[in-house]
């Protein structure tokens, strides 16, 4: 099923979820190029919820961009699986290996704003991430390690201590917050 095929079967959580992925499904069903960073407006990315196999565990990384702890996720790069995107971005950023999807569908959907910024040296300007998350399990155990010049810290929290750790209000509130309603939900 592409990308596309996934969004419109997606059934939103909220009324962000909904107008978001309107928004989504009406720029990748008019061909605007999103798979790469080369749309400097807007272009893919996909993020993971990663949770224990108890649920009361969520990783979490300290970004040095953000100066957050944040999930963990990443550019979609040219590759249209989202979902194997989010599963190498987690062992990317937090060492993990054994990680695995809960389910192969789309758990969450947001459209961030990024604000201008220097990455590697040159600037980045402000731009929308169309974003799709993914819920994942990883073993709290298992070692972690951060992501040199991505990330300074990779840690497991409850999930409330994962949204009290956040630094960003918005993501707080609007995001994990709803990522662990999401948990805990029956399924609808």
């Amino acid at each position: 099923m592409t990308l596309l095929e996934q969004l419109r079967a997606y059934r939103p959580w909220n009324q962000q979820e909904a107008r978001d992925r309107d928004e989504m499904v009406r720029r990748l069903a008019s061909g605007e190029a999103l798979y790469t960073r080369d749309n400097p407006s807007a272009h893919l990315t996909a993020s993971a919820w990663v949770v224990s196999p108890g649920r009361d565990r969520v990783l979490m990384a300290h970004h040095n961009l953000y100066r957050s702890w944040a999930w963990l996720g990443g550019h979609a790069d040219g590759d249209r699986d989202l979902l194997f995107t989010a599963v190498r971005e987690v062992r990317e950023e937090s060492g993990l290996i054994r990680v695995r999807p809960v389910s192969e569908d789309i758990f969450s959907l947001e459209i961030l704003s990024v604000a201008g910024h220097e990455k590697n040296g040159a600037y980045v300007s402000s731009h929308l991430h169309l974003n799709v998350t993914y819920l994942l399990e990883a073993d709290p155990a298992e070692p972690v390690r951060c992501r040199a010049g991505e990330n300074s810290r990779v840690g497991w929290f409850t999930p409330e201590g994962a949204v009290e750790a956040s630094t960003e209000p918005w993501f707080r509130e609007r995001i994990y917050q709803k990522l662990n309603e999401k948990l805990t939900a029956p399924a609808r």
